[in-house]
């Protein structure tokens, strides 16, 4: 059966914010957030070869041209991702689903996007990005304020889609989830193009674990973990990953990873969950907030205006 998408019919606002968030998906796609923007600076000056300094050199020409052309900077445009803090009392609480799917529909056919949504075990694209289940959704209601947060992603097929979680018994220990993260990071291959951005999650449960791996890569390069004993394991799993010497693209270097991000939250005394995603170095990540007239900050493309 094919896929069918009706353009949902959106009040006035909701429709401001739709046409929004369709230009800001395609600022995505082609300009890098000012985090991986200026960690990439640091990483091409501690690398000396000169095949990694050419590595840098065409990322710095890739993304020059991309944001010259407004063109998407990688062919895999991934699939859209929406990670969202929202007030119970902000007006567009109950269009915010049929307001992401139109902008990623609008967007796709504007920035335009690679069309990636293919239809399970049907196997046909549907040719609009869209699909049952695409663009993801993650929602989360904290309090009762009118303002909206937006954390907007494209989770490609190399970077992110492909992570990995499992549960360990407790037995194992928190040595375990290093255990773990360096076992997928030297054995199953990485599909991301470093230098990448890790992210853990330490959970109860296989999904919490790899929710939690997904919103690590939410957070800034250059961020620490606000719990101690996370933030110790941050610092000595980018030593670990960096040793391995994976370098800009895998050709080696000093450095294979722009940070290592883990976020945590309370697990079950029996179990230990772990989970990792791993991001390019082109991490195509943005943060749109919204108050409740939709006046909105962009706090990760300085100078950017939609």
């Amino acid at each position: 059966m094919l896929y069918e998408y009706t353009e949902p019919i959106l009040s006035e606002q909701g429709s401001k914010m739709r046409d929004i968030m369709a230009d800001y998906i395609s600022v995505v796609s082609h300009r890098l957030p000012d985090d991986v923007a200026k960690k990439l600076k640091e990483l091409a000056k501690i690398e000396v070869d000169p095949l990694q300094q050419l590595v840098y050199d065409t990322m710095r020409e890739n993304q020059l041209l991309a944001e010259k052309m407004k063109r998407p900077s990688c062919q895999d445009t991934g699939a859209l991702q929406f990670f969202v803090r929202c007030g119970s009392h902000f007006p567009l609480l109950g269009e915010l689903n049929s307001i992401f799917k139109d902008a990623v529909y609008r967007a796709t056919k504007e920035a335009p996007l690679r069309h990636n949504a293919v239809q399970t075990f049907d196997e046909y694209n549907t040719g609009l990005n869209i699909g049952n289940g695409i663009p993801s959704v993650f929602l989360d209601v904290p309090d009762d304020s009118d303002k909206i947060e937006i954390y907007v992603y494209m989770a490609g097929g190399g970077c992110t889609l492909p992570g990995a979680a499992m549960v360990l018994m407790p037995g194992e220990g928190y040595e375990g989830v290093v255990r773990f993260v360096m076992d997928q990071m030297t054995s199953y291959g990485i599909n991301a193009c470093p230098p990448l951005l890790v992210g853990v999650g330490v959970a109860t449960s296989v999904e919490t674990a790899a929710m939690n791996s997904k919103l690590a890569l939410m957070r800034t390069v250059d961020s620490v973990s606000p719990n101690a004993n996370a933030a110790k394991m941050e610092h000595l799993l980018e030593d670990g990953i960096n040793n391995i010497g994976l370098g800009p693209q895998g050709f080696g270097g000093k450095k294979s990873v722009m940070g290592v991000n883990v976020v945590n939250t309370a697990r079950h005394p029996s179990t230990i969950g772990v989970g990792i995603s791993t991001g390019c170095w082109s991490h195509r990540r943005g943060k749109i907030d919204f108050d409740a007239e939709l006046n909105y900050e962009l706090p990760l493309n300085e100078g950017v205006e939609l």
